[in-house]
Formats: C-alpha cells, sequence, structure tokens
C-alpha cells in the first residue's frame, strides 16, 4: 500500500514538472517571438495624480541618502509628490539623517515608528494614515530610482481598471561575486521574460512590493495590509485580482537594487520569501480558483504562481521518494519503450526550460556572454530548494501555531568593508 501511495506521488509530481515546463517555454517563446503588449510610456497627461512615496526603513543609514537623492532627481511635479520614509523602530542615525533631509525638503515628512509591531506590512499601514497622494509609489531603501520613474509608474493609473503597478528591478552589485551575477541572472529571467510575459497574455503579472505602487482608496477600503503576512505584495495581487482590478507591469520602469553579497543572507532572504508566499497560497488557492472576477487564463495562471514556491518542497520530497523505491527495488513506475522516449524528451528540452527562459532574457537584455554561468545554476537549484523547504515548512507551522510573524530585514553591504 505504502509503495503503490508513493508510486502514485511520483506520478502526480512527473506530471506537475511537465505543467511548468510547458510554462516556461510559453512565456520563453512569447518573448521571442509573441506579440508585445505596451506599455503606457507614450501617453501623456497634463494632470498626473499626486502621489506619495513609501520608502520602509529599519537601520537603513548607510544607504537611504542615495534612495531619497535618486527621488530628487526625478522629474515630477513637486506640488503632486510627497514623499514618506517610515523609520522603523531604527537604532542606528536613521532618525537623525531622516530630520537632516526633511529640514531642507518640506516635502520629504519622515515618519517615525517606535513600537512593538515591526514590519513593513504594518510600516505601510501607518505611512497610509498619513498620506495625502492618491497613489502609493513604493520603493525600499536600498533602491535607486531612474530619473522618469515616478512618472512611468503614476501614468499606469490613469487607466481605471488599474489597481497596481510593478516597474522592473535589477542589481547594481552584478560584478561583486558569483552570488551578486547569477542573482542578476534570475533577476532578467524573472522580469524580462516571465513578468513580460505575463503581462503580454493577460494573465497575472505580479506586484512585487517595491517599485510600484497602488491606489490608497482601494487598499484603504480592503482593510490595508495583514502584518502578519510577509509576502505582502503577493498578497496584495491576489487580493486585487479576487476583487476585480488589474496589476500592470512596466518594463521599462527600471530601477536599482543591491543584491544580497553573501550566500547566508541571500538564504534568509529565499526563506522569508518562501514562507510568506506560502502563507498566500494557502489564503487565496480557493479564492482564486472560485473568484468570479477574473478570466479562466488568469485563475490557472494564479494557481500555478501560487505554487511556484511549494514545488521546490514537492520535489525535495520526489527526491526521497525515489531513493525509498529505488531501494525497495520498485523503481518500474512505467513500463514501455514510449516512457523511454518521453524522458529522453523531458530530460533534453524540460530540465532546461528555466535555462532557456534565463538565456532569453539575457538575449533581449544583450549580455549574451552572462549564459556562461547557467551551468552554475544547477548549484542554486539545490540551494534553494532546500532553503524554500524550509521556509514552505515554516508557513505551515505558521498555520498550526498562529504564531506571531516577525519581518527580518535583508541586510545591506552598501559602505561595509570587504563587502
Amino acid at each position: 500500500m505504502v509503495v503503490t501511495i508513493i508510486k502514485g506521488y511520483m506520478i502526480f509530481l512527473i506530471v506537475l514538472i511537465v505543467i511548468y515546463v510547458v510554462r516556461h517555454f510559453v512565456f520563453a517563446l512569447n518573448r521571442m517571438a509573441g506579440r508585445q503588449r505596451l506599455y503606457y510610456n507614450d501617453i501623456y497627461s497634463s494632470d498626473m495624480k499626486s502621489i506619495t512615496v513609501v520608502i520602509p526603513m529599519h537601520n537603513e543609514e548607510q544607504v537611504l541618502s542615495y534612495v531619497l537623492d535618486s527621488l530628487l532627481a526625478c522629474d515630477y511635479d513637486r506640488d503632486r509628490l510627497e514623499i514618506i520614509p517610515v523609520n522603523d523602530n531604527s537604532t542606528d542615525r536613521t532618525k537623525e539623517l531622516l530630520d537632516e533631509y526633511h529640514k531642507k525638503y518640506e516635502f520629504i515628512r519622515p515618519l517615525h515608528r517606535d513600537c512593538e509591531e515591526r514590519g513593513k506590512p504594518a510600516a505601510l499601514n501607518d505611512a497610509m494614515e498619513l498620506a495625502t497622494g492618491e497613489i502609493i509609489l513604493v520603493f525600499d531603501a536600498d533602491y535607486r530610482p531612474a530619473k522618469d520613474m515616478l512618472k512611468q509608474l503614476a501614468i499606469a493609473f490613469e487607466n481605471p481598471e488599474v489597481g497596481a503597478v510593478m516597474g522592473r528591478v535589477i542589481p547594481y552589485n552584478t560584478n561583486k561575486n558569483v552570488l551578486t551575477r547569477l542573482i542578476n541572472l534570475e533577476r532578467s529571467g524573472g522580469y524580462q521574460v516571465d513578468q513580460q510575459a505575463r503581462y503580454n497574455l493577460r494573465t497575472i503579472p505580479q506586484y512585487g512590493g517595491t517599485v510600484g505602487g497602488f491606489r490608497k482608496d482601494v487598499m484603504r477600503d480592503m482593510g490595508g495590509f495583514d502584518p502578519s503576512v510577509l509576502a505582502e505584495d503577493t498578497e496584495l495581487t491576489y487580493r486585487l485580482y479576487t476583487n476585480g482590478w488589474k496589476v500592470i507591469y512596466a518594463n521599462s520602469a527600471e530601477c536599482y537594487e543591491e543584491a544580497p553579497e553573501t550566500w547566508k543572507v541571500r538564504a534568509r532572504q529565499i526563506r522569508r520569501w518562501s514562507r510568506g508566499h506560502n502563507r498566500v497560497l494557502f489564503r487565496y488557492l480557493f479564492k482564486t480558483i472560485a473568484s468570479k472576477n477574473m478570466t479562466f487564463r488568469e485563475k490557472v495562471d494564479g494557481v500555478l504562481l501560487l505554487f511556484v514556491y511549494a514545488v521546490p518542497f514537492l520535489m525535495l520530497l520526489g527526491q526521497v521518494c525515489s531513493l525509498i523505491l529505488f531501494f525497495l527495488g520498485e523503481m518500474n513506475l512505467f513500463s514501455g519503450w514510449w516512457v523511454l522516449l518521453f524522458l529522453a524528451i523531458y530530460c533534453s528540452f524540460g530540465n532546461f526550460a528555466p535555462f532557456f527562459e534565463i538565456g532569453t532574457a539575457l538575449f533581449l537584455d544583450g549580455i549574451p556572454g552572462e549564459a556562461f554561468l547557467l551551468p552554475l545554476l544547477l548549484f542554486n537549484f539545490y540551494y534553494y530548494m532546500w532553503y524554500i523547504s524550509l521556509g514552505f515548512l515554516d508557513a505551515i507551522a505558521d498555520v498550526i501555531t498562529r504564531r506571531r510573524v516577525r519581518w527580518a530585514k535583508t541586510a545591506r553591504f552598501t559602505g561595509k568593508k570587504n563587502a
């Protein structure tokens, strides 16, 4: 009986992987040969909406000047611009530095939080209560927006169907070490191909929590952000879609981030993402399937997107199951020559679907030489599978124990010696 259950699980896992293989190929082919859906770059409005830029900060004295100076250089009507850096229980010089900016620029209005409930969702909720802008744009403290970034993001909200907009994230410390170069590959594939393809195909481009924005009134009407959810961006995406709003992706709205420079910091980041994303999976899976405000195409992509941080755990479990079957002498899941043909096709093409997606992005970005790093992603596969699986288990424990989730900020490296 146990062997039968394990074999059944292995067949399910193979089918699931093939589904994601097809998904990868569709996205890559769409970006290479499909019709590209344009963003609103060429639209001009003489009456741009008022915006509030919110920047959650916790001990960000090393990097806060970069994001604030970049925002000050942005081309946007100062009468319609407000910047709220949220000093979230910092213990360094963040408060002092923000107050200095406020003295120089009246429209920079720091919000100092000194309370037990720390974290990005709570900081955003408090900032929304003070914000005067119709649109909330969010940047992380280590980001450096381009001069036209605010206009590019704000123009999307001229479309009354748009509830949120997401720009593209590009690491600026790419050449620091092998890790940062690999992260650049992932970012390139994730935005240049994955996000843009989903936008092209009218499925679900995902709001990413930074380099993006949303309608303040809509978010407040929906109750604001839930502080118990680490992936507040993913939760917002599904809340908007299940309530009839759309998310728009702006591939040309490029913003530059600091990528983690050590494997330890990257592991914590990936585990936190997995933990938060899987909490959203548990909360929104059936809501997505039952939603009357989403098309069938959006539902299919929405379900697959919800499971992206669960699949690595399922694959890890599958490897354990395969070892059990091997030592029991029960590896004959199928029989017949067609199975060998299927496995040959899958191993030749399916296993390399993510590689093709990243390769496509590198070609489109004009940096094909970075493709020499693709073999190193094999190490990333197992490294991420482990930490994403830990995050998945964290999410299950959160649901069972109802324990309080604490926000963990990604460490910064700018300004550090020997970074």
